[in-house]
């Protein structure tokens, strides 16, 4: 901007000439400037409160539109972002047929030190030592006051433990987040889940790994993170499991057993319904492995799968069986029965004389070893090997545990004809009741082969054919005579036709060869209802001993059978099976006479 001067020379000097008042044109030059610079101002001032107004405009207006955006947007739960920590991660949940919960996650935390942190160790020391009982004062403060930089306490706490240890006060122990393994069933079902542990672990986080049963055998599916925590479902019916459990225990204590197992077994899939084996444990608090003596003697053995058997009679059915399929015999075919029944130097027995001849039903009935040691001698070893083969005992049981490969049955180095003979009615060959449960399930289901499987299945599996389907329906016929009339009178349950087979084994000598005569395996395989098969269950006892007589009683008429009925009582309204009423008598009022 160009200044003009106040008192422009031009202008004095004509205003001089004149005669005018020159004061005048400098006051007049004075106003003209001040009016120039309000006007000035003033249109600085206009400008910078447009461009301010614009502003404001501007920020209302995209704060007006985020907000529209966001009322008409989805909720969606913000996630952090963060970078991933390779060893942790959510294992996928165990869940039984139904969806109840068997095995899940629970966030907790774990307990550490820095002793070079510690203000007062001899406090924290002993407050550790009273929270922690298990922990010892003297080990703690001889830890806190050394050389260590770093001591873990405990790989877990409680939320009480936690807040325990933070009134402590100090700032050496410390907190690091991590998962644990829970399993709110407790005991339920613990051989089948197994158990898990920590692998790999850091302050922050801790690998969860399985160590036995489905969680070590799916442990890889159960981790993977593509599978987002997807449960992973069994076939395992939680009430059914905790019915059985409470019956078999109940059971192992009434017969004084030494341990016991049983098999409930859906007969046209393989499902494995329940599975118990006894003394169990709590996987929350899994025992240590037994590093002496007999590993069968630990609650973590696992008798239904990894338990190996000499499992007696419940083997003749098998028996009989192939020899009708074979065209040898049928269910009315008169069997040589007069004993003893020599081979070398061995005598096979009956336990009781039961004459000359039996038919072949009655070989089972009455559980004769003479007779089906006679039919298996017409079948002969080599085919007797290739239908146990085809029943499965001749190999570990697929089942998806960790432990099944080590239950491998045990079979005689050479199969002799004597072999042949014992092994016809249970003695020689040693196999685990799920074996048992798969065999009896593939023969009775009318003759196809089903694999055993934890893993829910929704069709019925078909195998290859085993037996004709009539031959299956014949020995149903044969097993439900045993019931009706014959060892397994003490298995009839009202309501359900249940049939079966007794199966009394004495135990081999752990040393020197022979078996005891005062230990016995006692086995019940059942299957019902036997009109219309649904179920295969088998109830085993290892050393049972009925004392309420005058002599002790173990067989397993005496002491698997009558278990294996409260079990079959308490478990098939719970499997949706509704009891047979007896039509043949009238219902209702009826006119009687005096």
């Amino acid at each position: 901007m160009i200044r003009t001067p106040l008192r422009p020379l031009a202008r004095i000097l004509k205003a001089r000439e004149h005669g005018e008042d020159t004061q005048a044109i400098e006051a007049e030059n004075l106003r003209l400037r001040h009016e120039a610079m309000r006007d000035h101002a003033r249109l600085r001032a206009e400008g910078r409160l447009l461009v301010l107004g614009a502003m404001f405009a501007i920020a209302f207006g995209t704060i007006g539109m985020r907000m529209g955006a966001l009322a008409g947007a989805t909720i969606e739960e913000p996630q952090a972002a963060a970078r991933g920590n390779p060893i942790i991660g959510q294992r996928g949940d165990i869940i039984d047929r139904n969806g109840r919960i068997l095995a899940t996650n629970l966030e907790t935390h774990s307990l550490y030190a820095h002793p070079r942190d510690m203000v007062d160790p001899t406090h924290a020391a002993t407050e550790l030592a009273r929270i922690f009982p298990e922990l010892k004062q003297e080990k703690l403060l001889a830890d806190f006051t050394g050389d260590r930089k770093f001591l873990w306490i405990r790989r877990q706490i409680s939320p009480e433990q936690m807040q325990a240890v933070h009134d402590i006060g100090s700032p050496g122990l410390l907190f690091g987040p991590r998962e644990m393994r829970l399993y709110p069933n407790g005991a339920i079902a613990s051989h089948i889940l197994g158990g898990a542990s920590y692998g790999r672990e850091g302050v922050a986080s801790a690998e969860v790994i399985g160590v036995a049963g489905v969680e070590r055998k799916f442990d890889e599916r159960l981790r993977d993170p593509a599978r987002g925590g997807e449960p992973l479902a069994l076939s395992i019916d939680l009430t059914v499991q905790a019915a059985a459990e409470e019956v078999l225990a109940g059971g192992m204590s009434i017969m004084n057993a030494k341990g016991a197992a049983s098999v409930l077994m859906d007969i046209h899939t393989g499902e494995v319904i329940s599975m118990v084996s006894l003394p169990d444990f709590d996987p929350n608090n899994r025992p240590q492995v037994l590093t002496t003596g007999d590993q069968s003697d630990s609650p973590l053995f696992n008798r239904a799968v990894q338990g190996v058997y000499e499992l007696g009679s419940v083997f003749k059915i098998f028996t009989v069986a192939q020899a009708m399929e074979l065209g040898l015999i049928n269910q009315n075919t008169m069997i040589d029965t007069k004993g003893p029944l020599q081979w070398g130097r061995f005598k096979i027995r009956d336990f009781h004389d039961y004459g000359a001849q039996l038919s072949a039903t009655d070989v089972i009935v009455k559980s004769s070893n003479i007779g089906t040691a006679r039919i298996a001698m017409q079948i002969g070893g080599e085919r007797q090997q290739d239908f146990l083969k085809s029943l499965g005992f001749f190999e570990p049981t697929p089942v998806e545990m960790s432990e099944a490969p080590s239950g491998a049955p045990l079979l005689p180095r050479q199969w002799s004809e004597i072999s042949t003979m014992t092994i016809s009615y249970g003695h020689g060959l040693s196999s685990s009741p799920l074996h048992l449960a798969t065999g009896y399930a593939s023969l009775l289901n009318g003759g196809k082969r089903v694999e055993p499987t934890l893993i829910r299945r929704d069709a019925a599996q078909s195998g290859p054919r085993v037996v004709r389907e009539d031959i299956s329906t014949h020995a149903r016929e044969m097993l439900r005579q045993v019931v009706v009339r014959g060892t397994a009178s003490f298995g009839e349950v009202a309501g359900y036709e249940v049939g079966g087979k007794t199966g009394t084994a004495d135990k081999p000598k752990e040393r020197g060869g022979g078996y005891y005569d005062d230990k016995t395996i006692s086995t019940f395989a059942s299957v019902f209802p036997a009109n219309d098969p649904k179920y295969v269950l088998i109830v085993t006892f290892d050393e049972p001993s009925e004392n309420t007589g005058d002599k002790p009683r173990r067989t397993a008429g005496w002491t698997a059978v009558p278990v294996a009925a409260e079990m079959i009582r308490r478990t098939a309204p719970l499997l949706g099976l509704r009891p047979q009423v007896d039509s043949s008598q009238p219902i209702g009022v009826t006119l009687t006479s005096n």
